[in-house]
């Protein structure tokens, strides 16, 4: 797979600088808050959201800015962090289309206990309090699930990223097999995964130093397990990985 090198992860966001209605309509009724509305329901909540995008390394918000938006992302890949006491940061998610994040007053949130930053060029939609509280009024059947949809995806643990137990060879693995179920883009050689991760990003994903994840990474390519370049990763050997990760 080593042909792989030069070939880049494939673009994510079509429109830079804009989510087309139809996008918009696909990617709210993939979610669970929206997803039992009608299409002409669903046209209304997209239209009543606007659509920003940024580009890889931007932040979306910062920890600590009010939270007094919500979000939806549309296309492309994001990642949520907070910073521990020790100043290092943890990533405790990576986010694709689909994701909901952010955080506004009517889900009793007042600041972000979290940062979100575009991984590549990201487009999300995003609503207001005021607007969601609206939004809420209309929609009874969005209401229901608001809370417990929302809040739970919302939950600033996110735990299944965050994890911290086994060896560092064990969180890794098990880091890129969660990954590869959430971006992971089969084809003959292998499982690549369509989210562009440095390895000190899945050093805050797994509560290891940079220097630690590149040796363990070292260890699975050099095994076959898996194939890497800059900012991607290929799954050579699911079986093998899943394993490692199970100690």
């Amino acid at each position: 797979m080593s042909e792989r090198r030069y070939v880049p992860l494939r673009a994510t966001c079509g429109e830079p600088h804009a989510c087309p209605a139809p996008v918009r309509r696909r990617v709210l009724a993939a979610t669970a808050l929206f997803g039992d509305l009608g299409e002409r329901e669903i046209a209304d909540v997209g239209e009543r959201m606007t659509a920003r995008s940024w580009a890889a390394g931007e932040y979306l918000y910062v920890e600590g800015d009010p939270a007094d938006d919500l979000y939806v992302l549309a296309s492309g890949r994001a990642k949520m962090t907070r910073t521990d006491a020790d100043g290092a940061e943890i990533v405790l998610d990576v986010l694709g289309p689909g994701d909901l994040f952010g955080g506004v007053a009517t889900l009793g949130m007042g600041v972000h206990g979290d940062s979100v930053m575009a991984l590549n060029t990201t487009c999300a939609l995003r609503i207001d309090s005021d607007g969601f509280r609206a939004l809420l009024g209309d929609y009874p059947a969005v209401a229901m699930r608001a809370f417990d949809e929302v809040a739970g995806q919302l939950s600033s643990t996110r735990a299944a990223f965050a994890a911290v137990t086994g060896t560092v060879a064990q969180r890794v693995a098990g880091a890129l097999v969660r990954l590869a179920a959430k971006f992971g883009d089969p084809g003959p050689d292998g499982v690549l995964l369509q989210v562009p991760l440095t390895r000190a990003d899945l050093a805050g994903m797994t509560g290891s130093t940079t220097e630690s994840v590149s040796r363990a990474m070292s260890a699975m390519r050099r095994d076959g397990v898996i194939d890497t370049g800059r900012k991607w990763t290929a799954i050579i050997d699911m079986a093998a990985l899943r394993e490692l990760a199970e100690g």
